[in-house]
Parts: C-alpha cells; structure tokens; sequence
C-alpha cells in the first residue's frame, strides 16, 4: 500500500531473487542488486523511530533484468540526455526570442523549429536498442554446459561487442517444452549462466555491460516439440549486442 515507503537496510538483511514457476526457490544476493527502479517485496519490524527496518528483500528475476536494463540504458546516455536538454533549452529561447519580429525572421523559426523536433525525437529513442549481432548458441537435451565448438563464436561477438560505442548485451535462455515445466525453467537459467560466464571470464566482458540472464523457460518456441529436430532447435540460448539507438547517433 506504500511502495515508496522509505525502508532501512541492516547488514542483517537477506536479500534474494524469487526463482522457479511458483517462486519457491530464491537465490541469495547481495545488496548491490537493489538498483533504483527495482521492484521489491520487504518483510520487516518498525524500530523505535516508526521506521521500516527489513529483515529480507526479494525480487523476481524478470523484474531485476528490467530495471538493469533501464539503469544500463541511463546510464550509457545519461550525458547525450544532458546534451539534447541543453540543446532544446538553447532553441526555445531562440523561438520565444524570435515570436516578437516573426514576419522578419519567419526562416529562422522554421530552422530552429525543426532543430528541436529532431532534437526532440532522438530524445525520446533511450530506450531503443538496435541489435547489432547475435550468436544463438543449442544444448543437447538437459544439457547446461556450453558445447566448446561454441566458444569462438562468442569470443568473436564479446570482442565486436567491446568495440561498439555504449554497448550492452542480453543473454536468454529457453528449453523445449518436452519433460518438466520447472526443470525447464532452471535449464534455461543454468544455460543462459554458462554462456554468461564464458562472456565474462574468456570474453573479458565487464560484469556491467551483461543484463541478468533471462530464464525464459518453455516461452518463445521456435521448433515443434513433436519432432527431435525441433526439440533441439528450442533448447538454446539466444546472445545479442545491443546498442543505444541515442548514441548510435541515429
């Protein structure tokens, strides 16, 4: 009833990640996983002082993902946002300047005008990202580990990716619907982990470009789970760079 409702957090706060179908499991994390814009579930006692003292915090992994995207998307654009504000500021005091002799400078209002709608809408584009690679990576059934004929294709994208102005990269796993929902759930998690952990520690990619790996489960079918071809064909991670379309400059 009071989500903005100030919360204090001791070091006795467990924090964790609601994980599997019915969030029954939950995975440990540490406070550096509450980033602004996070939506959170606090169990807690009020202190003396009528504040709000948190014995745990959790969160789901769909919501974390979100909100590092958009902190990730902030954070990379934050001084192009600052740029474009100060650019629009420039141009409407301009416009208001002109309003008093506009029969004489009709053209330079027309110019200044449409000055601030591109800078209006290349503002508004923050939170669309171009797909500038993708490397789609199959497991064998209930398998997790990453097959090593696989490495290079994501060495190869982690050192494109480090060249790519602003980039950041998004890890999806899935699984064939074939055996148990939950089970399913938890293999694309441990598959879409194992090709994060080849990113970072062979691809030398910063833990902070990566958003939390998506356990997508059973969603996004791209094969018939009638036929073995089509089973394999679901059992994947899909792997994609992505750029700011603000700081492709477009």
């Amino acid at each position: 009833d009071a989500p903005n409702l100030p919360v204090v957090l001791t070091d006795s706060t467990q924090v964790g990640q609601v994980q599997g179908m019915f969030k029954a499991r939950r995975k440990e994390m540490s406070m550096a996983a509450l980033i602004p814009g996070l939506a959170v579930k606090v169990e807690g006692t009020y202190n003396d002082q009528n504040q709000l003292v948190a014995k745990s915090v959790s969160f789901k992994g769909n919501d974390l993902e979100q909100a590092q995207k958009i902190e990730a998307g902030l954070h990379e654009t934050r001084t192009q946002a600052e740029h474009n504000k100060a650019e629009l500021e420039k141009h409407r005091a301009e416009l208001q300047k002109q309003n008093v002799a506009l029969q004489q400078q009709q053209q330079q209002i027309a110019t200044n005008k449409a000055a601030i709608d591109a800078a209006t809408a290349r503002f508004g584009q923050l939170d669309d990202y171009y797909i500038l690679d993708e490397v789609v990576v199959y497991f064998g059934n209930k398998k997790v580990k990453v097959d090593p004929s696989y490495r290079p294709k994501l060495i190869e994208l982690a050192e494109k990716a480090k060249t790519i102005n602003g980039y950041v990269i998004e890890v999806k796993g899935y699984a064939s619907s074939s055996g148990d929902v939950e089970l399913n759930q938890q293999l694309s998690e441990d598959r879409a982990e194992d090709v994060v952990n080849i990113l970072i520690q062979e691809g030398h990619i910063p833990l902070t470009r990566v958003l939390a790996p998506g356990a997508m489960g059973e969603s996004h079918q791209v094969g018939s789970d009638t036929t073995a071809e089509g089973q394999a064909q679901n059992r994947r991670v899909v792997v994609r760079v992505l750029q700011n379309k603000a700081i492709a400059g477009v």
